[in-house]
């Protein structure tokens, strides 16, 4: 068990749903040896040579806190999780989707404040209304070189949410999870310079990257995965062309 998940019990709030509890008990896994994303680490020569910047994502589930006893792992019915689209005009990751979140702040509760802070700032969501139930070890972006710590959340009371800064993010969505358990929904897509990895297609998005990663992690954990063809490879560039995104 790792430092982070060690200190995840204390910051486990009280009444958190029981379908929620393996995501916030496990680290995520990969038991179909194609998600590159769960491990990775910037590595000794690149800390060495120049240090990682530290961001923090937020990984907000929504739903009933009752648990479907008819659904695997108990995932009620309207379960979803937060979602964002990256604006097209941005120079880094642009179009892409992902989660709310960004980069840490002099004077931020870190990693809990930062996430917080910077999911507020992009969909105007309130944290008041957010339980953090787990943080999760450091994930390094090469890209951005940043170190990203995914902070998941249980949103006991939901606001409204959407788009603050058009220069920012297109999108703002509150996708259904039954939407990303579907099999039809879920393959695996190549990169023109040799990344492979979990995707999802989801309301007319393609979900890739470090987003699906943490995601298809969680969900291998969750008790509520349904069996899905990770032989299935894709064409990025062909499938995001498919879906109207830019490569």
């Amino acid at each position: 068990m790792t430092e982070e998940f060690a200190r995840n019990t204390a910051l486990r709030p009280p009444g958190l749903p029981d379908w929620l509890r393996r995501v916030a008990d496990h680290e995520l896994t990969d038991p179909t040896g194609i998600n590159q994303v769960i491990d990775r680490t910037p590595g000794a020569l690149l800390s060495a040579v120049l240090r990682p910047r530290q961001a923090a994502v937020l990984v907000l589930f929504g739903g009933a806190p009752e648990s479907d006893p008819s659904a695997p792992g108990g995932l009620p019915a309207d379960a979803d999780v937060l979602l964002t689209q990256r604006a097209a005009t941005l120079r880094q990751h642009r179009g892409q989707v992902a989660f709310p979140g960004g980069a840490r702040d002099d004077g931020d509760d870190w990693p809990i404040g930062t996430a917080l802070r910077e999911a507020q700032e992009e969909t105007g969501l309130d944290p008041a209304g957010v339980e953090p139930f787990a943080v999760l070890k450091k994930i390094f972006v090469p890209p951005s070189r940043f170190d990203v710590t995914p902070v998941l959340g249980y949103w006991r009371s939901p606001g409204e949410v959407g788009v603050v800064s058009a220069a920012e993010a297109a999108r703002v969505v509150r996708v259904p999870m039954a939407e990303l358990l579907d099999p039809a929904n879920r393959f695996v897509v190549r990169h023109p310079l040799g990344y492979m990895g979990p995707a999802f297609a989801v309301d007319g998005m393609l979900v890739w990257g470090f987003t699906a990663g943490v995601l298809a992690g969680v969900l291998a954990v969750s008790g509520w995965e349904r069996d899905w063809d990770h032989h299935d490879v894709r064409d990025l560039e062909t499938t995001m062309a498919a879906m109207g995104m830019t490569p």
